[in-house]
């Protein structure tokens, strides 16, 4: 009998062990998973705006509600949903943000920080920095990225960007026309063609800078593969 008992006990412990060691080493990690091609590790430099009261609460380029007091920005071609660091070139603060919304359509510029991004930065005051763009992360949805326009205009008057458009479209089929209500009002933006790659998109641009002799710039549109609206 005491035979059996102390064997009965060492079953028992050795169960109880090998139960404590599966629950102490947890659920086996998931890699993230990343869309094909995605820019991990990309880096830019460049100057960065902010944006917030005109545009808090509209739907941004990914179908969410922008909340300026969110750590979010506005990227013009990295998937939606890519996480970046963000440097600033002049005081080396630093924050990290997800890009959420299309932008900026200011000339010379790479980044448009929220209204929380921008204050945590400390460039408020200033509007806007050099900084240094380094994507870290991806927190979107895995499927089929956006194609690429290459926007060579924006017009207050809407039969002015249907006239370039209709230009356009003879060499760029898909070329379109896309109305946006900003602060100062309603203002219609025209996008050459339909590109599946940047070189191919930014030989477009080079040769609609020569042609129309403006500063055309690229930049995803995603408006055919939105997910579902927050409400």
């Amino acid at each position: 009998m005491e035979r059996k008992g102390t064997e009965t006990t060492g079953l028992l412990l050795l169960l109880f062990l090998t139960a404590w060691v599966s629950g102490c080493s947890g659920p086996t990690a998931l890699r993230p998973s990343y869309p094909p091609g995605y820019p991990l590790g990309f880096v830019e430099r460049g100057s960065a705006s902010w944006y917030g009261p005109g545009f808090h609460g509209n739907r941004t380029a990914n179908g969410e509600v922008y909340d300026m007091h969110q750590l979010t920005a506005a990227h013009r071609t990295l998937p939606l949903g890519s996480v970046a660091e963000v440097r600033s070139l002049t005081t080396g603060r630093q924050v990290t943000v997800r890009i959420n919304d299309r932008g900026p359509f200011a000339r010379g510029r790479i980044l448009d920080l929220s209204f929380a991004g921008a204050q945590a930065m400390g460039m408020l005051g200033r509007g806007t920095d050099d900084v240094e763009l380094r994507v870290v992360q991806y927190q979107g949805r895995i499927g089929e990225a956006g194609v690429l326009r290459v926007q060579v205009g924006s017009f207050a008057d809407p039969a002015n960007a249907h006239l370039l458009a209709d230009r356009l479209k003879a060499r760029y089929p898909g070329s379109k026309v896309t109305a946006i209500d900003l602060p100062e009002g309603r203002r219609y933006r025209v996008y050459a063609g339909r590109f599946q790659s940047e070189p191919a998109a930014e030989q477009a641009a080079a040769y609609l800078r020569s042609w129309l002799d403006s500063d055309p710039f690229i930049i995803r549109d995603d408006t055919s593969s939105l997910p579902i609206a927050n409400p």
